[in-house]
C-alpha cells in the first residue's frame, strides 16, 4: 500500500487545527450538560442577559417594560425576549463562533457583575432536544439595522440572512426549536412550564408562559423571592420563610436563618434540618445566580461541618462553571463560604439566650455538628459546651450537670473501655464520661476552661482498680490455688487474674484491657515471631513493655465464691475460661478467633460436666 504524498510545511511554520465541527457540537451539547432539561435554562439565561443589556441602554424604562415570553404547544418551543437583540455582525461573531463569549471580549471584566453567562456556548444545549435552532433578532443598540435570521444545525452548518424590519417590529430576540421525536419528555407544554418555574421562579424580569390554547400567558415568577417581600410582622416573615423552605426542601425547618451578604449581593435562607443526619454527610444547596437557578446540589457553598442546614440563596457575584451547573472555586466563593459559616456560628451562639427550647431541640438532633465546630471555635465552646449531651456513668447528661456532682471527671479513650467500666465505676462513685465518640474526649478535656473548679483526667485502669476493695488475707489464701490455675489457663491471652470485692455484686468479673494494650501485645508477638529478620528488628525497635490484661473476679458474686472453691483442676481451668469469655462479651469489643473458640469450648465443657454430675 502506497501512502499519498503529503506536502510538508517549512520547519517551524504555524498550522491550524482541523476541527470536526459536528463532533465538537455533539461533545458540547451532549457531554457538557447533565440533562437535556438545561436547554430551557440556557435559553432563559440568554434572554435575561439580553434584557440586562437592554436595561443599560434604557435605564429610565419602567421596571416591567421588558420581559420574557415562553411558548410551547407540543410542536415547537419558543423563547422570546425584549432584550438588546443582535445585528448581522453580532450574529456572525457570537452565534457562529464556538468558544467566544457572547459578551464582547473587551467588556467581559466590566460586565461580569451584570450577566449570568460568560461562555457563549449555552445555545448549543438546544441540540439536546432539536436538530435545528432558529433565531430571529433585531438590535435595540442599532435601531436602523434590519432584522436578522440565523439557522444553526447540529452538523455544524448555519445560514444567515437579513429580513425587513416588519419581520420583527420590536427589538429583541426569538429562539424557536422544533423538537425531535425523542425529546417529547422535555418539550411538552406542561413540562416546559414546570421547567420554567423550576429555573426561573426567582428571576427579576417578568416571565410568562403560553401553551397555545388561547388563554392568557401564565406568570412563571409572579412574586419576588420571599426574602425580598415585606411582611406585617417579624413573626409573619419567619413563618413565610419557613413555609418557603418546606416547599423547596420537603421538610418543615427547625428554624430558618436569614442570609444577607451585601458585598456579593447574596440573599437567602438556611433551613435547619429537624432530624439528625449521618456525620459528614453533606446536603446539596440551591444556588441561584441573578435569579436563575444554577444548581440544586451546590455542596461547596458551605463548610463541611454545616451539614445540619440546607440553603437556598440568590447571589450576584458568584461565578458559574462552563456548564453553569456548579460554582467555580475562586477567592469570591471562599469568602462567601466563610461569611455564611459566620452567620451560622452567630445563630448558634445566640440560641442559648434567645430560645433555650429551640437550642435543646437543635442539640438533640445535631450535637455532633456542634461538637465538631466547638473543637475549633472557642466562642462556640464557651457558649455551648455546658449544653452538649454526653454519655456518662450518670446516664446521658450535659457536662454542666455532670460537673455539679463530680469535681473530678474521668474520660475513657474508647466506647469499649467505657462499657467495660461503667457499671463498676458508677457503683464506686466515680464520674466517668464516654470519650470514645467523635470529638467527645477532646471536648471533655476542655471543660476546665469553662468550669475551672473541675479537673479532668483520662481513666487509667489503675485508677479504677484502686477503687475496688481487696479481699481479706484468709480469703486470698484460700483462693490462691484457683487463681494460679486461672492465670495459667489465661496466659495465652496475656491476662492476669485478681480477686477483689466491688459493686454491683451481680457482676462476676471485670476485664480490664484497652485497645492500645492489645495492639502493643500484638506487636510484641510479631516481633518474637520475626526474631532475627528485618521486620523483627523494626518491630523490636517499636516494642514497649506490653501491658497485660487483667481479669478481676468479684468475691461478692455467689458464682465466683463457688468457682474459687473448686478443687478439681480441669473444672477450675474451665470455669476461669468461662468467666473470661463472659467478661470479654460484656465489654462488647470484637472477639478474637481464639476467644470465640474459648467461649464455645468452655461452655461445652461445663455442660458436659453438669451432665456427668447429674447422671
Amino acid at each position: 500500500m502506497t501512502l499519498p504524498d503529503i506536502p510538508l510545511s517549512p520547519a517551524g511554520a504555524d498550522r491550524t487545527f482541523q476541527v470536526d465541527l459536528r463532533g465538537l457540537v455533539d461533545l458540547l451539547s451532549h457531554h457538557l450538560y447533565s440533562s437535556p432539561r438545561v436547554y430551557l435554562r440556557e435559553l432563559m439565561q440568554n434572554a435575561v442577559d439580553a434584557l440586562t443589556a437592554r436595561r443599560r441602554l434604557e435605564p429610565a424604562a419602567p421596571a416591567d417594560a421588558f420581559g420574557i415570553r415562553l411558548y410551547a404547544d407540543g410542536s415547537v418551543v419558543r423563547v422570546e425576549d425584549d432584550g438588546v437583540g443582535l445585528t448581522e455582525g453580532d450574529v456572525h461573531t457570537f452565534l457562529a463562533t464556538i468558544g467566544r463569549s457572547s459578551k464582547r471580549a473587551e467588556k467581559i471584566a466590566e460586565q461580569r457583575a451584570d450577566f449570568i453567562g460568560q461562555f457563549g456556548i449555552g445555545l448549543l444545549s438546544c441540540f439536546l432536544v432539536a436538530d435545528e435552532i432558529h433565531v430571529l433578532s433585531r438590535s435595540a443598540a442599532t435601531p436602523e439595522a434590519p432584522a436578522v435570521e440565523w439557522r444553526g444545525r447540529g452538523d455544524g452548518s448555519y445560514t444567515v440572512r437579513t429580513l425587513p424590519a416588519s419581520a420583527r417590529p420590536r427589538p429583541g430576540t426569538t429562539v424557536t426549536l422544533t423538537p425531535r421525536a425523542d425529546a417529547g419528555e422535555w418539550t411538552r407544554p406542561a413540562q416546559v412550564h414546570t421547567l420554567a418555574r423550576h429555573f426561573g421562579s426567582l428571576l427579576r424580569h417578568p416571565v410568562t408562559f403560553d401553551d397555545g390554547t388561547g388563554g392568557p400567558g401564565a406568570p412563571v415568577n409572579p412574586e419576588p423571592a420571599p426574602w425580598a417581600r415585606t411582611y406585617p410582622t417579624p413573626g409573619a416573615r419567619s413563618r413565610a420563610l419557613a413555609a418557603y423552605g418546606a416547599e423547596v426542601f420537603g421538610f418543615t425547618p427547625l428554624d430558618t436563618i436569614e442570609l444577607d451578604l451585601p458585598a456579593v449581593g447574596l440573599k437567602g435562607i438556611a433551613c435547619v434540618l429537624p432530624e439528625a443526619v449521618p456525620a459528614g454527610r453533606r446536603h446539596g444547596h440551591r444556588v441561584h445566580v441573578k435569579g436563575m437557578l444554577l444548581s440544586e446540589q451546590a455542596e461547596e457553598i458551605l463548610p463541611e461541618w454545616a451539614f445540619f442546614v440546607r440553603c437556598v440563596v440568590d447571589a450576584e457575584s458568584l461565578r458559574p462553571t462552563a456548564s453553569r451547573e456548579s460554582l467555580y472555586e475562586d477567592d469570591t466563593l471562599a469568602a462567601v463560604r466563610e461569611a455564611l459559616a459566620e452567620r451560622l456560628r452567630a445563630w448558634i451562639a445566640r440560641a442559648p439566650a434567645s430560645d433555650p427550647d429551640l437550642l435543646a431541640r437543635f442539640l438533640q438532633a445535631h450535637h455532633l455538628a456542634v461538637k465538631s465546630l466547638a473543637v475549633h471555635d472557642d466562642e462556640i465552646l464557651r457558649m455551648l459546651l455546658p449544653w452538649l449531651p454526653f454519655e456518662t456513668t450518670d446516664g446521658h447528661s450535659t457536662l454542666d450537670e455532670f460537673a455539679r456532682t463530680h469535681r473530678t471527671v474521668l474520660v475513657t479513650s474508647s466506647v469499649e473501655e467505657f462499657r467495660q467500666v461503667a457499671a463498676i465505676a458508677s457503683a464506686a462513685g466515680l464520674g466517668v464520661v464516654n470519650g470514645g465518640y467523635t470529638y467527645d474526649r477532646e471536648l471533655v478535656h476542655r471543660l476546665p476552661e469553662i468550669r475551672p473548679e473541675v479537673s479532668v483526667a483520662d481513666l487509667d485502669p489503675a485508677t479504677l482498680t484502686a477503687h475496688l476493695d481487696p479481699v481479706d488475707r484468709e480469703t486470698e489464701l484460700a483462693a490462691a490455688a484457683y487463681l494460679a490455675l486461672a492465670r495459667d489457663a489465661l496466659a495465652v491471652f496475656d491476662c492476669d487474674v485478681a480477686l477483689r470485692t466491688f459493686q454491683p455484686a451481680s457482676a462476676p468479673a471485670l476485664l480490664m484491657d484497652s485497645r492500645e494494650a492489645r495492639h502493643e501485645r500484638t506487636r510484641s508477638q510479631l516481633a518474637r515471631e520475626q526474631e532475627g529478620g528485618v521486620w523483627g528488628d523494626i518491630l523490636g525497635a517499636l516494642r514497649q513493655e506490653a501491658p497485660r490484661a487483667q481479669l478481676i473476679l468479684n468475691q461478692l458474686n455467689p458464682l465466683v465464691r463457688t468457682a474459687v472453691s473448686i478443687d478439681e483442676p480441669e473444672l477450675a481451668r474451665t470455669s476461669a475460661e468461662a468467666l473470661y469469655g463472659q467478661a470479654a462479651m460484656l465489654s462488647r469489643r470484637p472477639l478474637r478467633p481464639a476467644e470465640s473458640s474459648l467461649i464455645n469450648r468452655s461452655f461445652l465443657d461445663l455442660l458436659a460436666h453438669a451432665l456427668r454430675k447429674d447422671s
